[in-house]
């Protein structure tokens, strides 16, 4: 049901963003079709061995040890383990999102799941190192980085409280 949500919230997104595209003579549909061709070739590429990849973790990853440091059972610890996780964890979302995957399925519960992807999000030290400190400079960062530590564990915390009142 949430996959038909999906597809039908961009399907109209893609009809109203067209229909007032269509509306001003400085929009071209042919330009804008070819603009997302260019965009969509490189995910061609990364998309079926990333999730070959996704697969392939999900067949190597033990479940026993999973559910043992992030299952559902691990409460704040787990929460904890997944926002470092999360920050340490490298590369787009061809990378993050197949290994949440592999984990998800391992075993992993849903709010330590939450914790990762919101760290991976905005704490990702990767970006920190690479662009963020680069440009925005040390202070900024440093200031942005503490004021976003908590958010990871809140959401895991938060998604922990909500599972508990729809049970």
């Amino acid at each position: 049901m949430m996959t038909v949500i999906a597809y039908g919230t961009i399907a109209l997104l893609l009809v109203l963003t067209a229909i007032a595209a269509h509306r001003r003579a400085d929009i071209h549909h042919a330009d804008v079709a070819t603009d997302a061709w260019i965009q969509l070739q490189p995910l061609l590429l990364r998309l079926p061995p990333a999730l070959l990849a996704g697969v392939f973790l999900a067949a190597l990853v033990p479940e026993q040890q999973v559910v043992a440091i992030l299952g559902e059972a691990s409460g704040l610890r787990g929460i904890l383990l997944a926002t470092l996780i999360g920050g340490l964890l490298p590369g787009g979302p061809m990378i993050a999102f197949p290994l949440g995957l592999a984990l998800l399925e391992a075993g992993m519960g849903v709010p330590q799941m939450v914790t990762l992807v919101t760290a991976w999000s905005v704490l990702a030290v990767h970006r920190l190192l690479v662009f963020e400190a680069p440009m925005m400079g040390w202070r900024f960062t440093g200031l942005r980085l503490l004021a976003s530590v908590p958010l990871a564990p809140a959401a895991g915390c938060l998604t922990l409280a909500i599972e508990a009142l729809i049970s």
